[in-house]
């Protein structure tokens, strides 16, 4: 069974970093687009980073763009966030994803999502 687990979630303070990591099991998604989205309390889920399946073209949300790094290994069996500078904002649970089809630059349609992890940044 393919499953995607995020882990590296916490209670941390404005202005500290945090690396989220995302473990592919049952399968490997070499060949797909991946990236991370979040859902803040109340709020809608949004794209927070995608990284295309030959790691040559990222994506991110203006909101985190030059805080955080989207990044992923060769095997296509894990994915990570390198957060910075958090802000009380970034609060939400984040969530790792892979596209439905192979071979695309960015995430066009969630095929796979994780379960998710949470991140909370006090002020």
């Amino acid at each position: 069974q393919v499953s995607l687990v995020e882990s590296g979630g916490g209670l941390v303070q404005a202005g500290d970093s945090l690396t989220l990591s995302c473990e592919v099991r049952g399968r490997t998604f070499r060949t797909y687009a991946m990236g991370w989205f979040r859902r803040a309390p109340g709020k809608e889920r949004e794209v927070v980073a995608t990284i295309s399946w030959n790691r040559r073209s990222t994506y991110y949300a203006d909101s985190v763009k030059g805080r955080f790094t989207i990044s992923r290994d060769d095997a296509g069996t894990n994915l990570y966030l390198q957060m910075g500078s958090l802000k009380p904002e970034d609060t939400a649970d984040y969530y790792c994803a892979a596209d439905k089809d192979p071979s695309t630059t960015t995430i066009y349609n969630v095929g796979v999502w994780g379960r998710g992890t949470q991140v909370t940044v006090s002020s």
